[in-house]
């Protein structure tokens, strides 16, 4: 009888993760601050509105300009330190080998057990390189796109995180109202984000969901208390 197949599971979509978790929780957090903020100096809901989204509009254009920067000087990075490594094992071989040989030695194998995977490395080149940039440096190879895949994906996370605060003020005429309801919505949000987040990354769902509540709540309040001694 023919057994089943392993299949191993692993979670490999951390960077579009990372971008979402990047946008979303300054989405939900500082339109409301700002929308708070706003409802302790006026009482016109349409004028809380118009502010608000002028600066997920703003928010979401620095997000994205700020993850694409970021991302291309990571490619950047990464292409400088390929470029050095193919230089290297050019012209200081030997050097390069024994590098490779003590990242072999923190694994535990010995002298004997090295020196021919070393030598069948250097046979390879291009191998060669990727190894040391993975092992040596801790480099991995950027996505294709990243830059702009993670600009468009920070951007539209903050803009829909930011829609959730704003949305009692779009249903309600009292300001004060309005910042009721929206405090109950984004820390509900802010829970549900979580939750979700912590399905993707295995770190478990309810603590996930709980510490987003926690920091992204407290982040908040911090933010609208400023808001409210400046207005």
């Amino acid at each position: 009888m023919a057994g089943k197949g392993h299949v191993e599971k692993h979670f490999t979509a951390g960077n579009f993760v990372r971008d979402v978790v990047i946008g979303m929780s300054d989405g939900l957090t500082v339109p409301f601050a700002l929308a708070a903020g706003l409802s302790g100096a006026v009482q016109n809901t349409r004028l809380i509105v118009v502010g608000g989204f002028a600066e997920i509009a703003a928010g979401s254009i620095a997000m994205g300009l700020g993850g694409y920067l970021a991302a291309r000087g990571d490619a950047e990075h990464y292409e400088q330190e390929r470029i050095r490594e193919y230089r290297e094992i050019e012209e200081i071989p030997e050097e390069e080998k024994a590098e490779v040989s003590k990242v072999f030695h923190q694994y535990g194998l010995t002298e004997q057990e090295t020196t021919p995977i070393v030598e069948a490395l250097s046979k390879r080149p291009d191998a060669w390189v990727d190894f040391m940039m993975r092992f040596e440096l801790g480099l991995e190879a950027p996505e294709s796109g990243r830059a702009i895949t993670s600009a468009a994906t920070i951007a539209f996370s903050y803009i829909a995180g930011g829609i959730i605060p704003l949305s009692p003020y779009l249903l309600l005429s009292s300001a004060s109202r309005g910042l009721l309801v929206s405090a109950v919505v984004t820390l509900a949000a802010l829970g549900i984000f979580g939750y979700i987040k912590g399905s993707f990354t295995g770190t478990g769902r309810l603590r996930s969901a709980t510490q987003t509540m926690v920091i992204g709540g407290l982040a908040a309040a911090a933010a609208f208390m400023l808001a409210k001694l400046i207005a």
